[in-house]
């Protein structure tokens, strides 16, 4: 996760130690595509492999940025490939047992929503601070939430359906078969 800076001029110098701008974090796109890749194969965890063209266009994924999620995917076994004219991909992993949190964690690594957590010493106020075990907590909160839902609990909420899984809205299915 990162930490991604969004510009408030009416907020600049009201906070204490001299931050100057709002913060919120931000999953990469790498961790957001990798989980909606896993939903679309889980999908079609039945029938024949789905190319990478396919799996691009259905969840609109720049091929060569797909490409490198799908090897990532592929060396930690959550899939597999198939060469030839009728090639392409498969999940390996049974989705009930793939979780948000692990994927976030393979894509962004363990990570605190603030520093302190983990490294109190890089805050002059650690010692004294009395919010830090709330962002400890929010932490852990937000990983157990994420934990909680595999792609299987996701496609059994949504019918199947991946438009209701996350926005695909503006594409056809059969167009791509």
């Amino acid at each position: 996760m990162h930490w991604a800076e969004t510009s408030d001029t009416n907020k600049r110098g009201t906070y204490s130690l001299d931050i100057r701008v709002k913060k919120h974090m931000r999953l990469s796109s790498k961790s957001r595509y990798a989980v909606r890749v896993l939903l679309e194969l889980a999908r079609h965890k039945e029938g024949d492999p789905i190319q990478v063209g396919v799996i691009s266009r259905l969840q609109d994924i720049p091929v060569k940025f797909l490409e490198q999620i799908i090897r990532d995917l592929k060396k930690d076994g959550y899939i597999t490939s198939f060469r030839g004219p009728k090639g392409g991909y498969k999940l390996m992993a049974d989705p009930a047992a793939i979780t948000f949190g692990e994927i976030v964690r393979k894509f962004e690594g363990e990570s605190d929503l603030v520093e302190c957590v983990t490294d109190p010493e890089g805050c002059k106020l650690s010692d004294e601070c009395r919010v830090r075990n709330v962002w400890a907590d929010a932490t852990r909160n937000l990983y157990e939430s994420l934990d909680a839902i595999t792609i299987a609990s996701l496609l059994e909420t949504s019918g199947g359906n991946l438009n209701d899984a996350c926005d695909t809205s503006h594409f056809k299915r059969e167009e791509f078969y």
